[in-house]
């Protein structure tokens, strides 16, 4: 009662062979409707550069450029500064550690 109903495929047999399709006169526009037509495509304004918008787009692009390697060696600064206390850490433990050892 509450099992699910899965159907099963049929196993091809290789027996059947494909429908016979019998020619037909084929009229032209029989019962198309016509096709409209399609509307231009809207031109597009080209893009003028003046010297004032060049020199624009070179001071954003350099300023840019300033501003994202500032911020990479920053992090870069502080990976290596973060990992030179680590070690220095390391050392202080395990200098720690031998002394204690030592003791005993």
């Amino acid at each position: 009662m509450f099992r699910p109903k899965i159907p099963t495929m049929p196993t091809p047999t290789g027996l059947g062979t494909p429908p016979v399709v019998e020619p037909t006169a084929i009229i032209p526009n029989a019962g198309t409707p016509p096709v409209a037509p399609t509307p231009p495509t809207p031109v597009r304004p080209t893009v003028h550069f003046t010297p004032g918008t060049a020199l624009a787009l070179v001071g954003g692009g350099t300023a840019v450029v300033l501003v994202l390697g500032a911020v990479l060696v920053s992090l870069l600064l502080a990976v290596a500064i973060t990992g030179a206390s680590v070690a220095v850490c390391a050392v202080v433990l395990r200098s720690l550690l031998a002394s204690d050892a030592k003791r005993r």
